[in-house]
């Protein structure tokens, strides 16, 4: 994984996971030669989201993003897409916190 702006955006979405759902568990799958590390990958009753990191940003793809609210608007890609969606984060984007969490809540209570 990349070791500047795009690292600490995948920690900052990685406790904000935890914050929402401390049960949820991560996975690094799909490793690589292009990607050693492998995706993030967060689960608590069955997918929740990955968090792949692109040159130019970080993707955070909700598994089943399209059969919930998103009342913030937090979901900025993958909108004609009819099961998931997904934030893309740019340098310099600031997540709102608590609208971030009430979105993974969200998506584990669709898993439940």
């Amino acid at each position: 994984m990349p070791t500047d702006w795009r690292a600490e955006t995948v920690d900052r979405v990685r406790s904000l996971i935890l914050e929402a759902v401390p049960e949820a568990t991560e996975e690094a799958k799909w490793r690589k030669a292009s990607n050693p590390d492998g995706v993030p990958t967060f689960s608590c009753d069955g997918l929740v989201c990955t968090v792949e990191t692109y040159k130019d940003k970080v993707k955070v793809t909700f598994a089943r993003g399209a059969a919930f609210a998103d009342p913030s608007g937090l979901f900025n890609a993958g909108l004609d897409g009819g099961t998931r969606r997904a934030i893309d984060l740019y340098d310099g984007d600031e997540l709102p916190a608590a609208d971030f969490v009430e979105l993974v809540r969200e998506a584990v209570a669709l898993n439940r």
